[in-house]
């Protein structure tokens, strides 16, 4: 049963950093692409990175050069390191995990599991 919780949410200044991090429970047999997203109320839920089971990384263009995405060497934590944070980047964000090779598309439909999401504000 894949289990995702997210944590780390919270409000900041313009400029200022945010870590959020992801406890997943996966299966130990299957190799995942964990990603994250986010979302603000009344618009599409939008790709922001992912991170395959071989560390390959891929951003939204939005958040390149800003954020970083990681995981721990058990590969049961998912990490986004958020830095130079923009009003624009409020949403509420989600983590998700799908058993197979990331696609490079950071894709809503791609994912198959969800998390219940953290809510980031930045201003």
């Amino acid at each position: 049963h894949v289990q995702l919780v997210e944590s780390g949410g919270g409000s900041v200044q313009p400029g200022g950093s945010l870590r959020l991090s992801c406890a997943a429970s996966l299966n130990p047999d299957s190799d995942y692409c964990l990603g994250w997203f986010r979302q603000i109320r009344g618009k599409e839920r939008e790709g922001v990175a992912e991170i395959g089971s071989d560390d390959y990384t891929n951003y939204a263009d939005s958040v390149k050069g800003r954020f970083t995405v990681s995981q721990n060497n058990a590969g049961n934590t998912l990490y986004l390191q958020m830095n130079s944070l923009k009003p624009e980047d409020t949403a509420m964000y989600y983590c998700a995990a799908v058993p197979a090779s990331c696609l490079r598309f950071i894709r809503y439909g791609d994912f198959g599991y969800w998390g219940q999401g953290t809510q980031v504000t930045v201003s």
